[in-house]
């Protein structure tokens, strides 16, 4: 049974894919499919000392992938330059405001098309200025600057009688995993190369939502010759998603080579497009429907036993002005009475407060009750309510705390959406202390237990954004 099992979900897969060819694949492996799904490029280089050089290769890469009809094209890392020396490689880096990202912003917004800029040496502050930033960055159509990732793993490695690279000697690590960004393709997770060997980061930009992952690269030869494909082809299984792998190439100066072998490898772990050797592009389509096929056949995340080895957990904060309004329940929330934003879940002011501080934490996600949040939504929520806690409780010259969920319609929840109550908690605040619990049911209530709908007994939203804007002060 096993047997027949794995042959359907193969035949399966080969009837709506085709197999992957490992020859003419430099223009790209297409899908067979009944409607038209978006392209994506990707670009392999040898860049060198001269950024001009260099711009005028990237410039040439992305027109012929924008006439293939791709509507991202992925760079590799290092696509500004390579420095001949650890010192120049410092010398020459610039800001995000400099030339170098203000001109393939203009190329991105002429083209109208995105552009991951796979690793640009970012200048680091006054305070580190022997080293600089790997930085990773997401242009919309618009030439907007839509995701920023600081590369987090640096690659140290001293092979004898072979490679000897630091990356800690001249890279500041990042702090940071980016939520994946929503673009034309699907929701996109950001990495950069060394990234590619820790399992956990595609992991955890999974559990966020991603359906493709991009690791823009600069591989040794020793190392791309033994782990480069199986890695890519790893991510891609272990999460279900496409992986996106621009890539340098070839000899850069006497004491670097780089391993090339630009690709994109679908949810199943095929090579669906790969470049030839050289500066080349691939062209690749990305299928997500398929992508939706295969978690729905094999739901591996959904087998997983976080009962035996825990949860991936997610520290880092999102964007919170990326969006107008945020969904609870019945209700909308302004951007500007967030106050704070995970990966997964919001902080935000409460708009009839029983105490001085009183706010809410929620779920982006729209899950009613807590029974519906995944497992790393409930994880997420609750290491958010406990950062919030604490800050508030300092902010109020409070040593306690009121943590409350009413969870269903006779625990007296009227918002169909999951959320926790934070109250910082002082003494005298109320006659019993566990009155809180019966303000808590009433305070967004009439005197029948109907839902208050009258704004009038509401804060105004200026008042309400206010308090956010202190709030996100104690959060930077």
């Amino acid at each position: 049974m096993i047997k027949q099992f794995w042959q359907t979900i193969f035949t399966r897969h080969i009837s709506s894919k085709g197999i992957p060819k490992k020859l003419n694949m430099s223009e790209g492996a297409h899908t067979l499919s009944k409607t038209v799904k978006p392209l994506v490029g990707v670009c392999q280089m040898t860049s060198g000392p001269n950024k001009e050089e260099n711009f005028t290769v990237c410039n040439t890469l992305i027109e012929r992938a924008k006439m293939r009809g791709a509507e991202i094209v992925f760079l590799p890392e290092c696509f500004d330059y390579v420095g001949e020396s650890r010192e120049q490689s410092v010398a020459m880096a610039e800001t995000i405001e400099g030339t170098t990202v203000s001109r393939y912003r203009e190329l991105a917004s002429k083209l109208k098309l995105w552009l991951s800029l796979g690793g640009l040496h970012e200048k680091g502050p006054t305070e580190e200025s022997t080293r600089v930033r790997n930085t990773h960055l997401l242009i919309d159509s618009h030439g907007n600057i839509a995701a920023k990732y600081c590369k987090t793993h640096l690659f140290d490695v001293d092979i004898k009688d072979g490679v000897k690279l630091k990356e800690t000697d001249f890279t500041i690590p990042g702090t940071e995993i980016v939520p994946p960004v929503t673009t034309p393709i699907g929701k996109l997770g950001l990495a950069t190369c060394y990234d590619l060997r820790f399992p956990e980061m595609s992991v955890a930009l999974t559990q966020q939502g991603a359906e493709i992952l991009t690791f823009p690269s600069a591989f040794t030869q020793t190392t791309g010759l033994a782990h480069w494909e199986v890695l890519l082809r790893s991510r891609a299984i272990e999460n279900q998603c496409y992986v996106i792998a621009a890539a340098q190439t070839g000899r850069h100066h006497a004491k670097r080579t780089s391993y090339g072998h630009a690709m994109v490898v679908d949810p199943w772990g095929s090579v669906v497009a790969q470049c030839h050797e050289g500066t080349d592009i691939c062209v690749a389509e990305i299928d997500l429907e398929f992508l939706q096929k295969v978690r729905m056949e094999m739901p591996v995340q959904l087998h997983r036993r976080h009962d035996l080895y825990g949860h991936i957990h997610v520290k880092s904060k999102g964007i919170i002005d990326d969006r107008d309004t945020y969904t609870f329940g019945q209700h909308t929330v302004k951007s500007s009475c967030v106050f704070y934003k995970s990966a997964l879940t919001i902080g935000f002011v409460n708009r009839k407060p029983v105490l001085p501080g009183h706010v809410l934490v929620s779920p982006i996600r729209m899950a009613e009750r807590m029974s519906d949040l995944t497992p790393a939504e409930t994880s997420d929520l609750f290491q958010v309510v406990q950062t919030i806690s604490e800050v508030l409780e300092k902010e109020h010259h409070s040593t306690s705390a009121t943590i409350a969920i009413q969870d269903g319609p006779d625990a007296g929840q009227t918002v169909k959406h999951a959320h926790v109550h934070i109250l910082p908690r002082k003494p005298g605040d109320f006659a019993k202390n566990d009155d809180v619990y019966e303000k808590l049911e009433k305070h967004d209530k009439t005197p029948d237990g109907a839902e208050l709908t009258d704004p009038s007994k509401w804060r105004t939203d200026e008042d309400m954004a206010k308090e956010a804007a202190k709030l996100r002060t104690l959060f930077l």
